[in-house]
């Protein structure tokens, strides 16, 4: 047991270890000393300034309605159908490209719609919609 025995003249040391201290200073100086030069030398550059508001293009809308007997009117106005695909075609050309949208009454044949739609992709239009009233809420 002569190993564990405790010596008077051993005190506690109360000093904090400076050693390591030391060590992690001059090794984030050495860091330092590196990377301002480096961040002096570089290339001035002038950068976009950018906003975080939505920009808000709109495109837009062209109504053809389809009456009951397979007129056609493109917004208020009465079109053929050779009338109808030329302004489709005006209309694909702008940029932005505006968005079509059918109204067909409830009794019209589907031929008519479809050949709407038909003129409307043979002229360029992307973006074709359809407008439709909701069925009224049954209690």
């Amino acid at each position: 047991m002569a190993g564990f025995v405790a010596h008077d003249n051993e005190e506690v040391m109360s000093e904090i270890n400076m050693v390591p201290f030391i060590d992690v200073m001059l090794v984030l100086l050495i860091i330092f000393i590196i990377t301002v030069p480096v961040m002096k030398h570089a290339v001035n550059v002038e950068l976009p300034k950018a906003s975080n508001e939505k920009e808000l293009i709109k495109p837009e809308t062209v109504v053809l309605a389809v009456r009951a007997d397979g007129s056609y009117f493109l917004g208020e106005h009465a079109v053929s159908d050779t009338e109808l695909f030329q302004q489709l075609q005006a209309d694909a050309a702008r940029e932005p490209q505006p968005d079509l949208h059918i109204r067909g009454d409830k009794d019209v044949r589907y031929e008519r719609v479809a050949q709407a739609m038909a003129a409307a992709q043979q002229a360029g239009l992307k973006k074709i919609g359809f407008i439709t009233e909701p069925r009224p809420a049954t209690p």
